[in-house]
């Protein structure tokens, strides 16, 4: 499979199959994922990935924290407040999600749960977290970047479905204690993986692109 056609195929993923991913294919996609550009060849990226029981343990926890009703505190700035067309765009996207699992605009309960998920990593077998140095701020945040897209689209190709979570950077305090993590390092972000449910309603939402002429000015 071609690099466009796994881009044009890729989708965010919310349901998986109870199946775990062969260890050797792991460790092989991440081997590769060692492979992206970073700013100066820094290679920020520390990555955890948490599976069967223990993935159990840590939803749990980062559930009864979500529950509490605590207020987000993220290692990073996550408190981006969309305007104008990128507004539209976040809104078109959450149509197109909780369209597609049937929940209307009004039915806040049933957006809440839907919402939860997100820290029940969509029942998925693994999970990570992109973690790095807080000092590194956005030059680090660019090359974390760099590097999840290599790594969803590695796992594209083995055909490992995967969905990257803003969600799993908002509480970081019970993953940084589950994994041990030192003070001076953050969580980013996360993303949720393994095998599609094909079969799921919430894993047929498709979101649009805009045209390249809107993005893209070729000058010369």
């Amino acid at each position: 499979m071609s690099l466009s056609d796994v881009l044009k195929n890729r989708i965010s993923v919310r349901a998986f199959l109870d199946k775990q991913v062969p260890e050797e294919i792991l460790r092989q996609i991440f081997t590769d994922a060692q492979l992206s550009p970073s700013n100066c060849n820094v290679q920020p990226w520390q990555i955890y990935v948490v599976s069967g029981s223990q993935k159990d343990t840590l939803k749990d926890k980062l559930v009864k924290t979500v529950m509490s009703g605590n207020e987000p505190n993220p290692d990073f700035n996550w408190k981006i407040s969309y305007k104008g067309m990128h507004r539209d765009r976040q809104f078109e996207s959450a149509n197109a999600l909780y369209s597609s699992m049937g929940i209307e605009r009004s039915d806040k309960q049933a957006r809440m749960s839907a919402m939860l998920k997100n820290w029940t990593f969509f029942d998925a077998p693994h999970v990570l977290f992109f973690t790095m140095e807080k000092y590194l701020d956005i030059m680090g945040a660019v090359d974390m970047g760099i590097y999840a897209q290599t790594l969803s689209l590695l796992m594209s190709e083995r055909g490992i479905a995967s969905c990257l979570q803003g969600a799993l950077g908002q509480f970081p305090d019970p993953v940084r204690e589950f994994l041990n993590l030192p003070q001076e390092r953050g969580i980013l972000f996360g993303m949720s993986f393994g095998y599609a449910d094909e079969k799921a309603a919430v894993n047929t939402t498709r979101t649009s692109r805009e045209p390249v002429e809107s993005s893209v000015v070729f000058v010369g």
